[in-house]
């Protein structure tokens, strides 16, 4: 085991974990700026863009993995264009493994913050624009805060889920040693080769990110809880 660790690639840690930071920051602002959005909207619109939007939720990873592949396929017009227009390749690449974890882990800040959102008292809000406050005042002030501890625990579930992707990242970008490998996809690949020692030493990685991330949320939550409402 300690012979394991001494030789052990860690780029598939780093790899992972930038893809997942990165994916988790694109993913907070969509996702809290498309719930915003879709909160105000009617209710027909609303199980409709609902229904659209967290189709990723429900979908094997392998098939949101097949359509992202065929949609960026350079053998595609839109795949085609991105690469002759602005010579962005995202087949096999590291931008492949973002835009993977990006759609997968979606449906879960999405979700998260339309529910945080829709538990905010309206009253505050339009007690915060009789004072005069700016849409983008309230927004970021009144509606923020009070949906905090819902946003926050969407962007920590955001995070786990990017970090853990296999399915439609191994489809889109593959297992490129040092480029597009992550964590999930060598743990794949090792099993594959039998050498489930070096699996095991992966899988509690992977553990002991996932119990901190949870444990984490946890604290958080158990921390607004304690925090008591002013009140004017």
């Amino acid at each position: 085991m300690i012979e394991i660790l001494r030789n052990l690639d860690f780029r598939p840690l780093y790899i992972s974990v930038k893809t997942a930071i990165l994916a988790t920051i694109i993913v907070f602002f969509l996702g809290v700026f498309l719930a915003n959005v879709i909160t105000k909207t009617s209710k027909r619109s609303k199980m409709l863009w609902d229904s659209i939007l967290t189709l990723p939720m429900v979908l094997p990873p392998t098939v949101i993995g097949f359509f992202l592949l065929i949609l960026f396929s350079l053998r595609r017009p839109f795949g085609d264009f991105l690469y002759t227009t602005y010579h962005i390749k995202v087949v096999q690449t590291w931008a492949g493994c973002v835009i993977a974890a990006v759609v997968v882990s979606f449906p879960l800040m999405y979700r998260s913050a339309r529910g945080a959102f829709e538990q905010v008292n309206p009253n505050v809000l339009y007690a915060a624009q009789t004072i005069g406050m700016k849409n983008r005042a309230i927004f970021w002030k009144v509606l923020m805060t009070e949906a905090r501890p819902g946003i926050v625990a969407g962007g920590v579930l955001t995070f786990a889920r990017a970090l853990g992707e296999y399915g439609a990242t191994s489809m889109l970008a593959g297992n490129i040693e040092g480029k597009t490998g992550t964590i999930a996809q060598v743990i794949a690949m090792v099993m594959k080769d039998g050498d489930y020692l070096k699996a095991w030493v992966w899988a509690g990685i992977m553990m002991l990110f996932a119990f901190a991330i949870l444990t984490a949320m946890n604290l958080f939550g158990d921390h607004q809880k304690r925090i008591p409402r002013r009140t004017k």
